[in-house]
């Protein structure tokens, strides 16, 4: 029998206690506890399909780290199921360290020249819940629209499955973190309640340009070298045509 990695096993268990915590701390109910051990199941056994996929049978130091963060984002995702809709401060506390160590895996992985496609996956897999989870947040204050931001990741990676040129490797681009990392930062502030409301619009809606442009860009790359790369074949075709009718 295949053994099971001991990473899923241990981020499931981190986020147990985790949720037990916040029970006793403050009252996390029947929804967030559905909820928050929900999200450790279902990315258990995610992180365990990744890691047979890419052959990894050990977490890295970075990866060790993400794995962190990802309990973190459990219990915010668990607050958020079990929240009335006002300020959370632990909720904020929680994505805020998550967002910080978001730097911290990174920084990690290159001093210990442990970079992995693996581990880049599972970062951007990680942010990409604690957008979504957070966007979820702020829909109680700003209104529905805010989901866009969160669902923009899911959105492209749905569009991959009928478009397979939209699943072609990109190069990495910093941008794309700034980005990523902007979306955290302001669905955090404005989740915390500390700026006024048009102000927390106002944010929310730059920082949804700014990630449409990086989606945008990305999808305008991918179909450039998607050209380029069937340019040749049409080329042929085309020399082809000509020498059947000239034949």
């Amino acid at each position: 029998m295949r053994a099971v990695p001991a990473g899923p096993v241990i981020g499931l268990t981190a986020l147990l206690a985790l949720l037990a915590a916040l029970a006793g701390t403050v009252g996390l109910g029947g929804a967030g506890w559905l909820a928050g051990a929900g999200c450790g199941v279902v990315g258990s056994l995610l992180l365990a399909r990744s890691l047979a996929r890419h052959g990894v049978a050990v977490l890295g130091p970075a990866d060790r780290v993400t794995l962190t963060r990802a309990v973190l984002v459990g219990g915010v995702a668990a607050l958020t199921a079990d929240s009335s809709g006002g300020p959370a401060p632990v909720l904020v506390a929680l994505a805020a360290v998550a967002l910080v160590l978001d730097r911290v895996d990174g920084w990690v992985a290159r001093r210990t020249f442990t970079s992995s496609a693996f581990g880049a996956r599972f970062d951007l897999d990680v942010d990409a819940f604690l957008i979504l989870v957070l966007s979820v947040q702020v829909t109680r204050s700003l209104g529905p629209w805010v989901l866009l931001i969160g669902l923009a990741r899911y959105a492209f990676v749905a569009a991959g499955w009928w478009l397979a040129w939209l699943r072609a490797p990109a190069p990495a681009r910093y941008w794309c973190k700034v980005v990523a990392a902007t979306q955290g930062a302001v669905l955090t502030v404005v989740a915390a309640g500390v700026v006024p409301g048009y102000l927390g619009v106002a944010a929310v809606a730059v920082a949804s340009v700014l990630l449409a442009e990086s989606f945008g860009r990305e999808v305008w790359e991918k179909s450039r070298r998607r050209s380029v790369e069937l340019e040749p074949n049409r080329v042929v075709v085309t020399l082809l045509g000509k020498q059947v009718r000239a034949g």
